[in-house]
């Protein structure tokens, strides 16, 4: 290999970590202090670093410990929020989707296709509603000033090309399918890493296994879980960015969690599936659940959209009603039905929801909020994953208004994020095409790993896709701190709880 390909100021390990931790007792004051570090935190680290600011991120566990890591690792478009009259939101996402897919991370991301088999039980009227939506979702696109090329225009396709694109769709009565395309992401947890990683180039420090307590709008009390330390250190403006767990930080604000639930398969249950199989949720002209290829080998089917009152679970877990009704949903297209012995495993996250007077959650408004506490604590809630970045630059845009500060105007717009490559370079990048899906121009790190010591070629375990050395990897440049780090969100190994069992020894090994 020729060159590192990797930043060394975007390098984060257990010794920067504990270097910078140690250095904020003798720093100057901080200009904005973001806790949380999922995607919404680590998009406002990244934001208010790139313009100048002095940046901390604090983050109780490890980054996108909590929602950021349960998505359907999809860049959506915001087709289904215009079927309830949001432009605003459904214009912004589809330009957030833009951004992702041509600059910040073309590497990270990709163009999907969506098919709606157009089987008897969807009736003229049904074909029609899911036909103008496509059409509203062309409409979007061009809105957004995303090229064909990236996304192309939705259309009818015969009953043959539904086939290929999802095998296992009834053929009876199979009368064609409707075809869209959204973007899809590699990751929703190594999309966070990257932007942690790129914000931490900026200057940011990203301090990860540090809790926050006693937040006010001007300092915050620190407390390393690794140590049991606390270290109190001011701030000229703080930005609260916990997400389901916001109230927590700021007792003004409520919220009213949604869970969506996902269900883990084999690709094999799916027969070579390489698009989105979207599926109408009977009695909803708006919703849908869908399966759709996902990394190592699987298929992700969601996604469900329930009220979930009561405590905040670190991890939230699928109900028997929720696998119930995936299941039976998808099963009105499948030729064979699936069943429990199918799944290989599960997962659920929990949307940060504003408390509306809805009756349900899935009428609630995805749109942002940033909100300041009676305390001077700035707090940014609410969103989805794809617009992360507007989120994080109208919280910092409040946080230089609130706090007064002296800052650059937001850069993230035409940031690229570490490894960010695409075209004809990404093309010649020199390593195997599942390395560069997940590390863009970086891949060739891991083959120098590799190259430095023969072994880590090697699977984690036998029969997935993942080389010892992305381990390594993961420790020494990506901040991953123990083997669940890796097992759970470096990568996704972990959602099925064989295959974790079977790649732990390898994860243990890379902290060795």
């Amino acid at each position: 290999m020729t060159g590192n390909p990797v930043h060394p100021d975007s390098v984060l390990d257990a010794a920067r970590r504990q270097r910078e931790l140690r250095a904020l007792g003798d720093a100057a004051a901080i200009d904005v202090l973001v806790i949380g570090g999922g995607i919404t935190g680590v998009g406002v680290a990244l934001d208010a670093a790139a313009r100048g600011l002095r940046t901390v991120l604090v983050e109780k566990h490890d980054l996108a410990f909590g929602t950021s890591r349960w998505s359907s690792k999809l860049v959506h478009g915001g087709l289904r929020y215009l079927a309830s009259g949001g432009v605003g939101i459904a214009h912004e996402s589809a330009v957030e989707r833009d951004i992702l897919l041509t600059r910040t991370a073309p590497h990270l991301t990709r163009a999907l296709p969506q098919v709606v088999p157009l089987l008897p039980n969807i009736g003229v009227a049904q074909k029609l509603l899911v036909r103008t939506g496509f059409v509203a979702g062309d409409v979007l696109r061009r809105a957004a000033g995303t090229a064909p090329s990236v996304l192309p225009r939705s259309r009818r396709v015969a009953a043959a090309e539904a086939l290929r694109l999802a095998p296992t769709v009834r053929r009876a009565g199979l009368r064609g399918g409707l075809l869209a395309w959204d973007g899809q992401l590699v990751d929703d947890a190594r999309l966070v890493v990257a932007i942690a990683r790129t914000a931490a180039s900026h200057g940011a420090s990203i301090l990860t296994r540090v809790a926050a307590t006693g937040v006010s709008g001007e300092q915050a009390t620190l407390v390393d879980q690794l140590t049991g330390e606390t270290l109190t250190v001011t701030a000229r403006s703080v930005i609260n960015a916990t997400g389901v767990w916001a109230d927590q930080v700021d007792p003004s604000i409520e919220l009213r969690p949604s869970r969506g639930t996902h269900l883990v398969f084999d690709a094999a249950a799916f027969g070579g599936l390489t698009a989105s199989l979207t599926v109408p949720i009977p009695g909803s002209t708006s919703r849908f659940i869908f399966a759709f290829p996902a990394a190592h080998n699987r298929v992700y089917l969601g996604l469900t959209d329930e009220e979930a009152p009561g405590p905040v679970p670190d991890v939230p877990h699928a109900t028997d009603s929720e696998i119930d009704f995936l299941l039976d949903t998808v099963n009105t297209v499948l030729r064979e039905p699936l069943t429990r012995n199918d799944i290989r495993g599960t997962f659920a996250g929990l949307r940060p929801l504003l408390r509306t007077g809805g009756d349900s959650t899935a009428d609630i408004s995805r749109e942002h909020a940033v909100l300041t506490s009676p305390t001077g604590v700035i707090t940014v809630v609410g969103g989805k994953l794809t617009t992360y970045r507007k989120m994080a630059e109208d919280a910092v845009d409040a946080a230089v208004s609130h706090s007064h500060l002296t800052a650059s105007p937001c850069r993230t717009k035409r940031l690229p994020l570490v490894g960010a490559v695409s075209g004809a370079a990404r093309d010649r990048i020199p390593a195997p095409a599942r390395l560069v899906e997940r590390y863009g121009s970086e891949a060739t790190a891991i083959l120098d790993l590799i190259e430095d010591s023969p072994a880590l070629a090697a699977p984690v375990a036998p029969g997935i896709d993942v080389a010892a050395a992305e381990f390594v990897f993961a420790v020494r440049t990506e901040g991953a701190l123990d083997i669940d780090d890796l097992l759970d969100r470096r990568t996704r190994i972990g959602l099925v709880e064989d295959d974790r069992r079977a790649a732990e020894p390898a994860a243990k090994a890379a902290f060795e």
